[in-house]
Parts: C-alpha cells; sequence; structure tokens
C-alpha cells in the first residue's frame, strides 16, 4: 500500500535536514550524492576506494531516519543520487513512496541474486544479516532450532526480545507468513509472546545483557550485534554479553534461517544518474561486498564470498532462499497480527 504524508510535514522535515546537515550541490561533474542510514566510518572505506579507482567524488548526508520524507519534499529539484538503507522494510517503503527508480544493469544482475533483488529494479541487496536466536551457553544445551519451536511451552518465560513491532522482527514474522501461512505465523507468533520472559524492549543487545543475567535462555537478534558486541574495546562490558550467548540458525536443517539486508537505490530525480550507477554497480561488486560485510559482521549477498573470521566462526548459514520482496508483501500482515495477539504487552501471566 503507497504510504501518503502531509506535504507542510515534509517541508518542515526538509527543511530541518537542510539545517542540521547542509545543502548536497546537485548535478555536478564528477561527483554523486549519497544519501545514507549506515554509520559514515561503515562506508567511508567502500566510498574511498570507488574514489580511487573512478575518480567520481562522493558526498553523504547521513541520518537515523527521515531520509525518504526529505527525499519526498525536495521533489524534483533533490540531490539525493543514491539511497544506502538497511531492512527490506525501508528499501520497499522508499519504492512504494515512489523516491526511488528502475536500475537495469547486467553489472548488477550478475553480482546480486534475484532473492535480493527488487523485480522491478528498484533496489539491491548489498550485504544481509540472519535473524538468529541468541541461546544461553550455560543453560540451553541444544544446538539447533526452528523459529516455530520458539512457540514450544517448554519455553514458557524463557524468551526475550525487542518489540515486536520492529522492523527486524517484523520481517521474520511477515517470512513466517509467506512461509507457513497466515493462520500458522499467527499461531506461532502468539507462542513466542507466551513463552516471553519480560515484556519486550531495548534493542537486540540488550537480549543478549539479559541472558548473561539469568533473566531469559533464549532471544531473538541479528547476527551482526554478536561481533560488535565481540569486539566492543570502547564497552567491554559488551564482550561478557557475547561470551554468554552462542548463535543458533534457525531451520537450518529445513528451508533455512531469514535473512534481511543492507541495500541501495537510484533516487528518482538522480541529477547524477550515470556516477548514480556506477557506484551502485561497485558495491555490488565481490571485492565491495566482502568490505562492506566484513566490516559490520554481515554476510555477502553472492554466495562464496569470504566473510569475517568471527562471522565464520557461528558456523555456516543457510538462508531461506524466499525472495525477499514476497517477505516485504507480507509485512503490513505481520505488523496487523503483533498487534492481535498482543505481542509488545508481554506474557499473560
Amino acid at each position: 500500500m503507497r504510504k501518503t504524508f502531509d506535504h507542510a510535514l515534509l517541508a518542515s522535515a526538509a527543511a530541518a535536514f537542510a539545517l542540521s546537515l547542509g545543502a548536497l550541490p546537485a548535478a555536478a561533474d564528477g561527483e554523486v550524492n549519497i544519501y545514507s542510514y549506515r554509520q559514515p566510518d561503515l562506508i567511508k572505506p567502500l566510498l574511498d576506494k570507488f574514489t580511487e579507482e573512478t575518480g567520481i567524488k562522493t558526498n553523504v548526508v547521513s541520518a537515523s531516519s527521515g531520509l525518504e520524507e526529505r527525499i519526498a519534499a525536495e521533489g524534483a529539484n533533490s540531490p539525493a543520487d543514491v539511497i544506502l538503507s538497511v531492512d527490506i522494510g525501508r528499501l520497499d517503503g522508499a519504492k512504494q513512496l515512489g523516491i526511488t527508480q528502475p536500475v537495469e544493469s547486467a553489472v548488477i544482475t550478475e553480482n546480486v541474486p534475484a532473492q535480493y533483488r527488487d523485480p522491478d529494479g528498484h533496489w539491491i541487496g548489498l550485504t544481509m544479516r540472519a535473524r538468529v536466536v541468541y541461546a544461553s551457553k550455560d543453560r540451553v544445551a541444544q544446538d539447533t532450532i526452528t523459529y516455530e519451536e520458539l512457540a514450544d511451552p517448554k519455553w514458557k518465560g524463557k524468551i526475550c526480545t525487542r518489540s515486536g513491532q520492529h522492523v527486524y522482527n517484523i520481517g521474520l514474522f511477515a517470512s513466517l507468513i509467506a512461509n507457513d501461512g497466515a493462520d500458522k505465523a499467527e499461531e506461532t507468533i502468539k507462542g513466542i509472546k507466551e513463552n516471553l520472559a519480560v515484556k519486550p524492549a531495548g534493542g537486540d543487545r540488550d537480549q543478549a545483557k539479559a541472558i548473561l543475567a539469568g533473566e531469559c535462555d533464549l532471544a531473538l537478534g541479528n547476527t551482526y550485534y554478536v561481533g560488535l558486541m565481540a569486539t566492543n574495546e570502547k564497552e567491554p562490558e559488551q564482550k561478557e554479553w557475547a561470551q554468554a550467548i552462542k548463535v543458533l540458525f534457525p531451520n537450518a536443517e529445513g528451508r533455512g534461517t531469514h535473512v534481511n539486508i543492507s541495500g541501495a537505490s537510484l533516487a528518482k530525480n538522480a541529477p547524477n544518474r550515470d556516477n548514480a550507477v556506477k557506484l551502485i554497480e561497485f558495491l555490488s561488486s565481490d571485492e565491495a561486498q566482502e568490505i562492506y560485510a566484513n566490516i559490520n559482521f554481515e554476510y555477502p549477498v553472492k554466495p562464496g564470498l569470504e566473510v569475517n573470521e568471527i562471522v565464520a566462526s557461528w558456523g555456516e548459514l543457510k538462508p531461506d532462499p524466499l525472495p525477499l520482496a514476497t517477505i516485504a508483501a507480507d509485512r503490513k500482515e505481520a505488523s496487523e497480527i503483533v498487534d492481535k495477539v498482543g505481542y509488545d504487552d508481554g506474557p499473560s501471566s
């Protein structure tokens, strides 16, 4: 369903961004403008290499939210060329908002498997992360699990998660709908809710912290947080959180584990379109995928490429082959089910 936005609010958002982040040049020879949800230090090595190889200068606006609204408010005058985003919800949302355009590229088709590309060419995946189960090393003996098993009453009072409405969980729940059907997915989501130890709160790292504290035995979390915690020198207590858990890849013996992506889109009114396409093609290359994934403890979307040694230590990832566009189509229903079962209210007793 296409989202609608109040134009006054969009204009206000754009003005706020312009004041806080500064304006980018529009069309400029040898330049490309990037609106990014990725942290600047994560993408700088890649952008520096792109400039080194092509001579094209990169200009970046970074934010944690609101980039789509800014681009929509800027309209035809938007300087945005490339949108770097995370999560299939945001990528598909930008498409539905009408701020992207399709890219036809044999290079991208060769580098990115079809399940990680929009069928209409509006977005492509660059790296992926798996939605896994964090399990207590001390209290959970088993080394295999399924998402559906999380609803088993044997786990009552033993599961922690962040909000069911968070985009990471909505993506997972949408994959349950696509794989199991809406009725079975609702049964599973309700069962997980009833097995929660506490009301959903915090982020994925907080769930690992709760496992260390003995508040729960299992949690849902993205893989890359485990690497970030294990190497966090600024907050060394997070290393203890990571050491307390083991990574279980749900459904590894069946359809595979749900994965989501970071990705790129070509902005609808890109003033430097040719340079933007060159950048997206570069980011889809084997070398760029490996660099991008290594920095943030993610996985390249192209099979067979190297992963960080910490990532490799968790075991082999078998991704669910379901196209992410299919998952995106079920996100709305997933959100409705989360509300229907009262997931964020926590366990009933």
